[in-house]
């Protein structure tokens, strides 16, 4: 009876493993070494990188706007700014406003920014007022921030009373054209202004507007 051809391989025991397991790690250990520092450093970097700042969705002016502008949803874009960079008083629906200043291409729009009562910050104790000037073309000779006083002319006898001095002028709408102005303009005419007056002198300052012919001088600084 013939016997099997012995295997010509010889058993490997563990420690012949092991040994062949240390060379491979031996001839690669630049290798390794560097890939465990790559993954160190992501991970610290990961660690420390800052969070994304929460952003908030804002309107901003598409292109330079001058004052007395009447805002149309062609002038206005969405963009997303941090929390903490979207100025206080930001308006959610600014269209149909009229700007009290010129604003900047990306510029938010603000309350502060358009015709009305927060033209004046809360520390200002004058109310705001809009007059009707007379001259239109006298209108068209002031600023936002020009300080005036404004003189008041009965049509009947002639007689001009000053009504209030030291009034700050803070916009001029653009005047009402095409069908609206028809009658806008009151009886005496003339161009509107929105100004800032103490209390005191706001009812005689509203009353002029409509029952005598306004002008005004400008208040030497």
């Amino acid at each position: 009876m013939s016997r099997a051809p012995a295997d010509p391989r010889p058993d490997r025991r563990p420690a012949d493993l092991l040994r062949s397991v240390r060379r491979a790690l031996l001839r690669r250990r630049r290798l390794i070494a560097a890939a465990a520092v790559g993954v160190a450093v992501a991970a610290g970097l990961s660690a420390v990188a800052p969070t994304a700042p929460a952003t908030s969705t804002v309107l901003v002016a598409t292109r330079d706007l001058a004052a007395g502008t009447r805002l149309s949803a062609g002038d206005l874009v969405e963009q997303e700014l941090p929390v903490g960079a979207v100025p206080v008083g930001t308006l959610d629906g600014p269209v149909g406003a009229v700007l009290a200043g010129s604003v900047r291409r990306g510029e938010p729009i603000t309350d502060a920014r358009v015709v009305g009562a927060a033209l004046l910050p809360a520390s200002d104790d004058r109310v705001v007022v809009p007059l009707r000037l007379s001259d239109s073309e006298q209108a068209a000779l002031l600023t936002p921030g020009d300080e005036i006083d404004l003189l008041a002319t009965d049509p009947s006898s002639g007689a001009t009373d000053l009504v209030a001095d030291g009034v700050t002028v803070l916009a001029i709408p653009p005047p009402v054209t095409g069908s609206a102005a028809v009658g806008a303009a009151g009886p005496l005419g003339g161009r509107l202004v929105i100004v800032a007056t103490s209390t005191l002198a706001a009812d005689a300052v509203a009353a002029s507007g409509v029952s005598s012919f306004v002008t005004f001088r400008w208040v030497r600084r």
